[in-house]
């Protein structure tokens, strides 16, 4: 007896569930057109992109940013006299020890 009392109540049930479904499918239908018409804002910037031309570019626009190059000058050699001298000079130093003193002796 409880299984007949739930069977119109399910038949109901699945009627109301169709007619819901239904003003869903409708609702559905409906929305493309609304976002249809954001697409004029994309078709205005699609139109300005294809109608952009980049200025020309001339060989003379990088002379501003770029600078000349100029090689860097010679490292002077060094003078075959001083460096004489100097050998002299180092030949010549006396020779100093660590503990020893340059007096007489102790």
């Amino acid at each position: 007896m409880l299984a007949q009392s739930l069977r119109p109540a399910r038949q109901t049930l699945f009627r109301a569930a169709r007619q819901q479904n239904a003003v869903m499918g409708r609702r559905t239908f409906i929305a493309p057109t609304a976002i249809r018409q954001a697409d004029i804002v994309q078709d205005m910037y699609l139109r300005e992109l294809k109608g952009y031309k980049p200025p020309q570019i001339k060989a003379s626009d990088a002379d501003a940013h770029v600078q000349k190059f100029t090689a860097p000058k010679p490292p002077p050699s060094p003078e075959e006299t001083d460096i004489a001298n100097e050998l002299k000079a180092y030949e010549s130093q006396q020779v100093e020890v660590e503990g020893q003193s340059s007096e007489g002796g102790a």
